[in-house]
């Protein structure tokens, strides 16, 4: 199993996440403190060319948190899909964009360097933190007003390799080259505006540099792991699940989770459009096999994700079980397969509908093995049983891990 990112509540529980983070926090605090970023004076500087170890800064954390990632993730030794990527509202990002900038230069801070000022007391500080706690009460007793925008052009977990269609270690050493780019240019309107000599330069920055682009140059050679590749780490432990018949649930269990009002339920049904047409269990959405990446995705994202039971289902269980792998593999929680796939529910649930009848003769694998009269969809009957009609014996299966998923995180 891939190690990182680590569950710190499950290594040091609940007290020690808290402490952790705390840590985390103050020295990133003392970090910013010590770099001068508490004074306003000299944040404002970057807006007027004058200084611009802001930008240095941040960009600096930026290529280094990005290059250690994918690298890490390139190893092996990281899982991606637990790391938040904050979904893309475009035009309330740009709005939003656009009133933290103004407000970085009329007041001089953004929010965690207005916090490092206010905690060494510095006047200026205080008051930008209580107009932004004044800016967070007025938004939460007026966003009703414009809800639709803000929750609008919502584009997902959007990368610069989705909008670019590069691949992970060509979208790092863009970042890289447009990074040092603007320290040059940073520099040089340094010199112009702000009268500071110019730089003579050092070897420990250019070994900084070269070796950060030789990194990227290694990230662009050995790529990122592949779904197949995933799967690969895991395949031992996986298989035996489903050898044992751990994670194929009955269909009486199925109907019995999807009339629990406390458990939340998705069914995805990957087979083709045809059968889907002909017949489908109400409430089922169908996707494509080709697809399931993207899936994989938009469920990662989902934050109720950890209290949600996935549950794929085919004509029998060959092709929900390869979905069930790519889903498995890319780290979504509590996936099922449908035991038996829709015949097996079609066997239970339609025995006495005289418009759905078994084939005659064998069928091939992974086929429906019932005709029907009429293609209904979900309106058949047999679609929407109601559990109380029916008495259902089954071996519980589902075991509902809230297992860590992307932890939100933001600008500080």
């Amino acid at each position: 199993m891939t190690p990182f990112p680590l569950d710190l509540a499950a290594l040091f529980g609940k007290a020690g996440m808290y402490l952790v983070f705390l840590l985390i926090g103050f020295f990133f605090g003392y970090t910013l403190e010590i770099s001068g970023f508490n004074k306003s004076t000299l944040l404002a500087g970057q807006f007027y060319f004058r200084d611009s170890r802001v930008i240095k800064v941040m960009f600096t954390a930026i290529i280094t948190a990005m290059v250690l990632i994918f690298l890490a993730t390139g190893l092996g030794l990281l899982d991606y899909n637990l790391i938040w990527v904050p979904p893309t509202y475009l035009w309330p990002g740009i709005v939003g964009g656009l009133i933290m900038g103004v407000g970085f230069i009329l007041g001089g801070f953004c929010p965690g360097t207005s916090l490092v000022s206010a905690a060494t007391f510095k006047l200026d500080g205080i008051a930008f933190v209580a107009g932004g706690l004044v800016g967070v009460f007025l938004f939460s007793e007026t966003e009703k007003f414009y809800d639709a925008f803000f929750n609008g052009s919502y584009y997902g977990r959007l990368t610069l390799m989705d909008v670019l269609h590069i691949s992970t270690g060509q979208a790092v050493l863009l970042v890289l080259i447009v990074a040092l780019g603007l320290f040059w240019v940073a520099e040089k309107l340094e010199q112009l505006y702000g009268g500071k000599a110019p730089s003579t330069g050092s070897k420990p920055r250019y070994a900084a540099w070269f070796g950060t682009l030789a990194l990227g140059l290694v990230i662009l050679t050995i790529g990122q792991p592949t779904n197949a590749d995933k799967w690969n780490r895991i395949a031992s432990e996986k298989e035996a699940l489903l050898k044992e018949r751990s994670v194929q649930i009955s269909p009486a269990e199925l109907l019995t989770s999807i009339a629990d009002d406390q458990l939340r339920v998705i069914m995805l049904d990957v087979r083709s459009e045809r059968d889907y047409n002909l017949f489908h269990i109400h409430g089922a959405r169908r996707v494509d096999m080709n697809n399931m990446l993207a899936i994989a995705e938009e469920l990662l994202i989902d934050p109720k994700i950890g209290e949600t039971v996935t549950v794929l289902m085919s004509n029998d269980e060959v092709a929900a079980t390869e979905a069930w792998k790519v889903l498995v593999a890319e780290e979504v929680p509590n996936v099922y397969i449908l035991e038996g796939g829709i015949n097996e529910w079609l066997s239970i649930f339609a025995m006495d509908d005289p418009n759905i009848t078994p084939k005659d003769g064998p069928v091939g694998e992974d086929e429906l093995r019932y005709n029907f009269s009429v293609a209904l969809g979900d309106k058949w009957e047999a679609a929407d049983p109601f559990i109380h009609e029916w008495e259902l014996e089954f071996e519980p299966k589902i075991k509902l891990e809230k297992k860590r998923g992307p932890t939100a995180g933001g600008c500080g």
